[in-house]
């Protein structure tokens, strides 16, 4: 079928005179004549055996068969210039896939790709989100094998694939500010037992996630009069955009809501925090660190992370006054 297809340049001039509505505009366009755009539509109707334009003294106009082409055929030089443009992107070694579980490519990487434009406004990165990304949910590699890195959130044990930890994150009990300023009051961790405790069901082996079982003990809170049925989401993100929202208490990765926290979108009401047995990883094939971008981004991914592995800097003393 391709290959009984008219002259490219004949369909350039068609879909370029439809577009303008000028054999004119066309030709200055495609910096050629308008009498070689005239040449070219007349050539083309020839091939098809049927008028695509009504000539009139200063303008022109589709005809029935010309308004039936012309949308296709301007959709086709647009994939055209498309796969053009990702092809250069790719040969020049600027495009770096990667692909992350949704709560750390949403609440953790966006905050901070400005950031990481500063830094190499050279990467274009193309980011995908999966669940496949978390351990329990999806076995195996052949997920990330499709891009040239993945961020992983597990034991890291990939076979056939590099690792690099990025952190273990440890879990926080986050509200919206308006609950600390509410009634009920939320003072200490056995007020929680008057607010709603949104649960977070993304990693599904028992016992791999933190829960609040685990959180209130370690906050010396017994969990036998905790509050009835409350929301679960297989999303993390969604369950700190509940939090955010002023539905409840959700039980959150400290790094996935450290921007929130800064901004105020997010309050930690206590210090309470318990370690998680999974870490995010950032993962890549034997040949992806070799294109310059892909390690530059892979470099920056660790960088950043670094960051979240520090301990938090201590308050500093208040002076007594003398």
């Amino acid at each position: 079928m391709i290959g009984r297809l008219p002259p490219l340049n004949a369909l350039r001039a068609f879909e370029a005179a439809a577009r303008l509505a000028s054999f004119k505009k066309a030709a200055d366009e495609l910096a050629v004549t308008p009498t070689a755009i005239s040449h070219q539509i007349r050539l083309l109707e020839e091939l098809l055996g049927v008028p695509l334009f009504v000539r009139r003294t200063r303008a022109v106009a589709l005809t029935v068969e010309g308004e039936a082409m012309w949308p296709k055929l301007h959709e086709g030089f647009g994939c055209l210039a498309a796969a053009v443009v990702a092809v250069r992107g790719q040969a020049a070694g600027a495009v770096v896939t990667l692909c992350a579980p949704p709560s750390f490519a949403a609440r953790w990487l966006v905050p901070r790709l400005g950031a990481l434009a500063r830094a190499h406004p050279e990467i274009d990165l193309r980011v995908s989100s999966s669940v496949g990304m978390v351990d329990g949910l999806e076995r195996g590699n052949e997920a990330a094998d499709a891009y040239d890195l993945a961020v992983r959130y597990g034991r890291g044990e990939y076979a056939g694939r590099q690792v690099e930890l990025l952190f273990s994150p440890d879990y926080v009990a986050v509200c919206s500010p308006s609950l600390l300023a509410g009634s009920p009051p939320l003072r200490t961790p056995a007020d929680l037992r008057q607010f709603t405790l949104i649960r977070d069901a993304t990693v599904p082996e028992i016992g791999e996630r933190p829960g609040w079982s685990e959180w209130l003990a370690a906050a010396g809170v017994d969990d036998a009069d905790l509050p009835g049925p409350s929301p679960r989401f297989e999303d993390a993100a969604l369950a700190v955009e509940a939090a955010i929202a002023g539905h409840g208490i959700a039980l959150a990765a400290r790094p996935l809501v450290s921007a929130d926290l800064a901004v105020g979108r997010l309050a930690m009401p206590f210090a309470v925090a318990i370690p998680s047995r999974h870490a995010y990883y950032v993962t890549w094939s034997g040949s992806t660190p070799e294109r310059p971008t892909a390690a530059l981004m892979r470099d920056w991914l660790v960088r950043a992370a670094a960051a979240e592995r520090a301990p938090p800097p201590r308050p500093r003393a208040r002076k007594r006054r003398a």
